[in-house]
């Protein structure tokens, strides 16, 4: 299973971008989706979580500007940012918990990053 992230670059503050990630593969079924971010000097820390039951998470920082939304159909999940600050700027990283079709177990994939500059 093989994780792709886009959408990163370089925005304004106030501005917008949309992250996506999709994973390919053998994929029997996918549970959790979520984004994480790491900035310079800082531990990772989870952005966003959405279940395979649609519930979401988000961490207090980006409640009510950030979006997160899955295609189970397409097997990606994006991250839709909104009014982008400053300390929004990070590598992004994409999660998806992947069942194995050989031992049933569900196996968390990474995505290979995305950078993310916010402008102030």
């Amino acid at each position: 299973v093989q994780l792709q992230a886009s959408g990163g670059g370089l925005v304004q503050s106030g501005g917008s971008l949309r992250l996506s990630c999709a994973a390919s593969g053998s994929i029997s079924s996918i549970n959790t989706m979520a984004w994480y971010r790491q900035a310079p000097g800082k531990q990772r820390e989870l952005v966003a979580s959405i279940r395979s039951d649609t519930r979401t998470s988000y961490t207090d920082s980006v409640k009510g500007r950030f979006t997160i939304s899955r295609d189970n159909a397409k097997n990606t999940v994006d991250l839709q940012m909104n009014s982008l600050k400053s300390e929004d700027t990070a590598v992004y990283y994409c999660t998806q918990d992947v069942k194995s079709s050989s031992s049933g177990l569900y196996f968390r994939h990474w995505g290979q990053g995305t950078q993310v500059t916010v402008s102030s």
